[in-house]
C-alpha cells in the first residue's frame, strides 16, 4: 500500500510539472524555436544529472543487454516525442493538441498487454475511459481546425512514442537507478539532435536570451521539467504497472488549465470542474485496484509460509 501511494505520488508529480510546462513554453517558444529548445533543455538537464550522479555516488554500469532498451527509450520517448509534440502543436490548435496528447494512456493500456502481458482488467478500462472524457469535456472539441492534418498526425506519433516509452521503462530492471537511466537517456538524444541544431544556434538573438524569463524558463525546462519529472515518471512506472500507471498522466492537462487560468488570466468554465472529477475517479480507480492487487499477493506469499 505504501509503495503504490509513492508511485503514484511520484507520477503525479511528473504529470503536475509537465503541465506546468506549457505556461512556460508558450513565453520561451516566441524567443527560441521548438527544436533548440529541446536541445537547449536537454543540454541543462545533462548537467543537472551528471551533477546529480556524482554527488550521489552512483554506480554507471548498465549491462549490454540492456544498452538496447536505453536506447530505445532515449529515441522513442526522449527524441521522436518530444519533437513531434512541440511541432504537432506549433502546426495545430492547442485544442486538438491536448485532445490528441490525452489518447497516451490508453495507448499504454495497449503497449502494456502487447509487450509486458499485463492483464487489461475492466477496471482499468473503465479508469481510462473516466479520465479521457474528462479531458475532452475540459478542452472542447468545438471549433477545433481538422484541416491541420500534419499537425493531428504529428501528434498521434508524439502520443504513440511516449506511450510506447514509458511501457519500455518497464523492460528495464528494478534496481537500476533512475538517474542513471535518466542521464544516459539525456545524452543520447541530445546526441542525437545536435547535428540538426548545431547550424542553427547562431541565429539565436542572445540578448533575448539575457532576459531573466527567458533563461528562468529554461532551467525550468531543463532541470525540473526534464530531469526531475522525467526521474520522478520512470520511477513511478517502476513501482506501479504501466497499463495503471498511464492514467496519472491526465493531470497534465489539468495542472496546465490551472496555471493558464493562475498566470495568463486564461478563462475557466464550469466544464473544467466536470472533468476534473471525472479524471480524479479515473485515477482513484487504479490506486484502489492497485491496492487490493498487492493485498492480494501479501497475503498469498503468507499462506506460503
Amino acid at each position: 500500500m505504501k509503495n503504490t501511494l509513492i508511485g503514484s505520488l511520484f507520477l503525479i508529480l511528473a504529470s503536475s510539472i509537465w503541465g506546468g510546462m506549457y505556461v512556460v513554453v508558450k513565453v520561451v517558444v516566441a524567443v527560441i524555436p521548438p527544436l533548440e529548445l529541446v536541445w537547449l533543455r536537454y543540454l541543462i538537464a545533462l548537467v543537472a544529472l551528471v551533477c546529480i550522479g556524482l554527488v550521489t555516488k552512483q554506480n554507471w554500469k548498465i549491462k549490454r543487454e540492456h544498452i538496447g532498451v536505453i536506447m530505445a527509450i532515449s529515441i522513442v520517448g526522449y527524441v521522436i516525442s518530444i519533437v513531434t509534440q512541440e511541432t504537432g502543436t506549433m502546426l495545430s490548435s492547442a485544442q486538438m493538441g491536448a485532445i490528441i496528447t490525452a489518447t497516451t494512456p490508453a495507448f499504454m493500456v495497449v503497449f502494456a498487454s502487447l509487450i509486458l502481458k499485463e492483464q487489461l482488467t475492466f477496471k482499468k478500462a473503465i479508469s481510462v475511459s473516466l479520465a479521457t472524457i474528462g479531458v475532452i469535456i475540459i478542452v472542447g472539441i468545438d471549433d477545433i481546425d481538422m484541416s491541420s492534418m500534419l499537425g493531428g498526425i504529428s501528434l498521434t506519433i508524439a502520443a504513440l512514442t511516449w506511450a510506447l516509452m514509458s511501457v519500455l521503462v518497464k523492460c528495464l530492471p528494478s534496481d537500476y537507478s533512475q538517474i542513471v537511466v535518466n542521464t544516459y537517456a539525456t545524452l543520447i538524444a541530445f546526441v542525437v539532435l545536435t547535428p540538426f541544431v548545431i547550424t542553427r544556434l547562431p541565429k539565436l538573438d542572445m540578448n533575448e536570451l539575457t532576459d531573466p524569463t527567458i533563461w528562468g524558463g529554461l532551467l525550468y525546462l531543463g532541470i525540473v521539467s526534464t530531469a526531475i519529472a522525467f526521474l520522478l515518471w520512470n520511477r513511478g512506472l517502476q513501482i506501479l504497472n504501466a497499463s495503471g500507471g498511464g492514467i496519472f498522466f491526465f493531470f497534465q492537462p489539468v495542472v496546465g488549465t490551472l496555471l493558464g487560468w493562475l498566470i495568463l488570466n486564461e478563462t475557466i468554465s464550469a466544464t473544467f470542474w466536470v472533468g476534473s472529477v471525472l479524471i480524479l475517479f479515473g485515477v482513484l480507480i487504479v490506486i484502489k485496484d492497485r491496492q487490493r492487487e498487492q493485498s492480494y499477493l501479501s497475503s498469498q506469499q503468507t499462506e506460503k509460509f
